[in-house]
């Protein structure tokens, strides 16, 4: 019996098929409808039909581009409102916390603390991150365990050289926005993870308005 007869898959229901629109401008960004139907293998009235309702409810907006032959294009994009589908690993105890290790132990005993965090971290990392991997396999790794965190991560080469790790999510941002060091040591995690032959630059940043986090990753020249 052939196995798709077994398992067949799961009916794309209107409530799947908004969420798999919701999902797909998380994790790439700004799309016009006909991108977003293609992708999803949806029909372009079915993802109209869901941005507009998105676009009721506050979750989504869109902005024109002109475009070189035809009709400004309409890119669809997810609003702050849209963060409550995405985990959030930390909320306001975590926030709480902050404030009163910092209270208690001042701004050198929260930064001791993030040493710490980020040596646990390196460490766990280095475990599936291996220095004789290749480094597309290093980052391929790294973002697999990333992705396993919430933070919907993927590695790509980059255009410009080098490589691209991406993160379309934080799930720590509130605790980060409120504790600047986190972001400072996750980008030393980085560096040590994958090794002193790359160098790790962040390109996006989610607390400077960026969409997402982006870190190039290049080979150091001799």
């Amino acid at each position: 019996m052939p196995l798709d007869d077994v398992n067949p898959p799961a009916p794309k229901t209107p409530a799947r098929s908004r969420r798999a629109v919701i999902d797909l401008l998380k994790q790439e960004g700004p799309k016009e409808a006909a991108e977003l139907a293609s992708c999803l293998g949806l029909s372009a009235m079915a993802v109209r039909q869901h941005l507009y309702g998105l676009r009721d409810e506050g979750l989504v907006a869109y902005e024109t581009e002109a475009r070189p032959v035809g009709r400004p294009a309409k890119l669809w994009r997810l609003t702050e409102a849209a963060d409550r589908f995405f985990p959030d690993g930390h909320g306001e105890l975590t926030l709480d916390l902050i404030a009163a290790i910092t209270e208690t132990f001042g701004e050198a005993g929260m930064a001791r603390l993030l040493e710490v965090r980020a040596k646990a971290q390196a460490a766990a990392y280095s475990q599936r991150v291996r220095p004789s991997q290749s480094l597309p396999k290093r980052l391929a790794a790294l973002a697999e365990l990333r992705s396993g965190e919430g933070y919907m991560a993927s590695a790509r080469k980059d255009p410009d050289g080098g490589y691209l790790l991406v993160e379309n999510h934080c799930p720590v941002c509130s605790a980060a926005a409120h504790c600047q060091g986190l972001c400072a040591m996750e980008l030393a995690v980085f560096q040590e993870v994958l090794g002193p032959d790359v160098e790790v630059e962040r390109t996006d940043h989610i607390l400077a308005g960026a969409r997402r986090c982006a870190y190039r990753v290049r080979r150091r020249k001799d």
